[in-house]
C-alpha cells in the first residue's frame, strides 16, 4: 500500500487528523489521488490509514489508527457507530445530522436525516470515488425512501471535484414539512439552504425561547423563523422577525401559520433595520442575532469582526436593564475569544453593563473533537443588561 512519511512536529502528532502538503516528508509506492495510504513518522513507525489527494492543501486525512481499507463493512460500522452516538446523546435521530465528517471518522462524508429521507455530501475525493459504497451502506442502515446528494461548496472545489446535486437513490421527495418541539419547518432537500434545514440550531431555538416569556422579542436573520416561532410559542408578549430574503420570509410566515405562532415578519436588511430601529429610539426585551457566517476564510476575519461589533452595538443600545441579547457566530475562523471581545467592545461603546446568563453551542449531532478545533464552529451567548453601578 502507498505510504506517506510525515515531517516531525506536524499537527497530526498533536491529535489532529489532517496532513498538509508541506508536512509530507516523502511518498513511497506512487500514491494516486483518492488512494488509501499508510502514514508513518520519520523513523518509519506506522501511524494509521488516510485518504490522499495531492490536489488539496490538506493532502491526507487520517481515518483510522490501524491499517484499514474503505470497503462496505467499514462504512457500515462507522455509520452505525455514528448513529449510536446520537441515540446515546438523546438527539431526535429522525431529524439530525447522523454523520459528520472527521467527527465520525469519515473525512468528507456528511449525512443529514429528515425522517425517511437522507441528504449525502461527499466532500473529499476519496469519499466521492466511493460514493456508491456509502449509498449502499446508508441503505442497509437506514432503509431510506430517498437519498439526495448536495455536493456543493468550497471544500469540493479545493478537492478538484465538480459541484453537483440531485436524487441518487429512490424517488425524489417534494418539499415537505417537519415539526420540532411545536415549531414547523419546510424542507426542500434539493434546493433548500444547507441540506434543507439548519439542524445545528434546533436545540438552541428552545434554549433561547426559555428567556422569552412576556418579553418583546426581535429575531434578526430569522431565515425560516426558528427562534421567532419558539419564542412566540413560549408566550412572548410580541415577536418581530427580520430577514433580507423575501423568499425566506414567505416560508417563515407559512411555518408560523402551521405552528400557530404569532410573529410579525419583515423582509429587510438586518443591518439597516437595526440601525433604523436604534435611531428611532425603539426598544426590545430580547434581541436574537443569528447571522449567516460573516467569513469563510481567515483573510476576512477583520471584516467579520466589524460586522459582529455593529450588530451587537445596535442591539445593546435598544436594551434596557433586564433586557437580553442572544447572539451567535457560526464560523470556526472566528474564535470564541474574538467573538466575545466583539460583544465586550460593543457593550463599552454602548455604555452598558452586561452579565452572561447562558452559553450555547452546536447540537450534539455535530460532535466536537478536542483535538480538532475546526469541529467546533457554533458559538453563542446570552447577555443581560444590568443597571450600571
Amino acid at each position: 500500500m502507498p505510504t506517506l512519511s510525515i515531517q516531525p512536529r506536524a499537527r497530526i502528532f498533536h491529535g489532529h487528523v489532517w496532513v498538509y502538503a508541506t508536512e509530507i516528508k516523502g511518498r513511497f509506492g506512487e500514491p494516486k489521488p483518492g488512494d488509501v495510504v499508510q502514514l508513518q513518522d520519520a523513523r518509519g513507525k506506522p501511524m494509521g490509514s488516510a485518504i490522499y489527494n495531492p490536489q488539496s492543501q490538506i493532502s491526507a486525512r487520517l481515518f483510522s489508527y490501524r491499517r484499514q481499507d474503505l470497503d462496505l463493512d467499514f462504512f457500515k460500522r462507522r455509520i452505525e457507530r455514528a448513529l449510536k452516538s446520537r441515540v446515546d446523546s438523546g438527539v431526535d435521530t429522525s431529524l439530525c445530522r447522523v454523520v459528520w465528517s472527521e467527527s465520525d471518522g469519515l473525512p468528507g462524508v456528511v449525512v443529514d436525516r429528515y425522517v425517511d429521507h437522507l441528504v449525502l455530501q461527499t466532500l473529499t475525493l476519496a469519499m466521492a470515488m466511493r460514493q456508491d459504497l456509502i449509498v449502499q451502506a446508508l441503505c442497509e442502515v437506514f432503509s431510506p425512501k430517498s437519498i439526495v446528494q448536495r455536493n456543493e461548496g468550497g471544500v469540493r472545489k479545493a478537492e478538484g471535484l465538480e459541484q453537483i446535486k440531485g436524487v441518487i437513490f429512490g424517488d425524489a421527495a417534494e418539499p415537505f414539512m417537519v415539526r420540532h418541539e411545536g415549531s414547523a419547518f419546510h424542507v426542500d432537500l434539493v434546493e433548500g439552504q444547507k441540506t434543507g434545514l439548519y439542524l445545528d440550531q434546533l436545540d438552541n431555538y428552545q434554549h433561547v425561547a426559555k428567556l422569552a416569556k412576556g418579553r418583546r422579542v426581535l429575531d434578526c436573520f430569522t431565515n425560516q423563523g426558528g427562534f421567532a416561532q419558539a419564542c412566540a410559542l413560549a408566550e412572548a408578549a410580541e415577536v418581530t422577525a427580520v430577514d433580507i430574503s423575501e423568499s425566506a420570509i414567505a416560508v417563515a410566515k407559512q411555518n408560523a401559520e402551521i405552528s400557530g405562532a404569532k410573529v410579525n415578519f419583515i423582509a429587510a436588511n438586518c443591518f439597516d433595520f437595526l440601525k433604523q430601529q436604534e435611531s428611532s429610539g425603539a426598544s426590545y426585551d430580547l434581541i436574537i442575532l443569528d447571522p449567516p457566517s460573516f467569513t469563510k476564510t481567515k483573510a476576512s476575519i477583520n471584516d467579520a469582526m466589524r460586522g459582529y461589533k455593529e450588530i451587537h452595538l445596535r442591539a445593546l443600545k435598544m436594551l434596557q436593564p433586564g433586557g437580553i441579547m442572544a447572539t451567535f457566530s457560526c464560523s470556526h475562523h472566528v474564535s470564541t475569544g474574538d467573538f466575545h471581545n466583539s460583544i465586550v467592545d460593543a457593550a463599552v461603546d454602548a455604555k452598558k453593563t452586561i452579565r452572561r446568563v447562558a452559553t450555547y453551542s452546536q447540537r450534539p449531532d455535530h460532535p466536537i473533537l478536542a483535538t480538532i478545533p475546526e469541529t467546533e464552529y457554533l458559538t453563542g451567548f446570552a447577555y443581560e443588561v444590568i443597571a450600571s453601578w
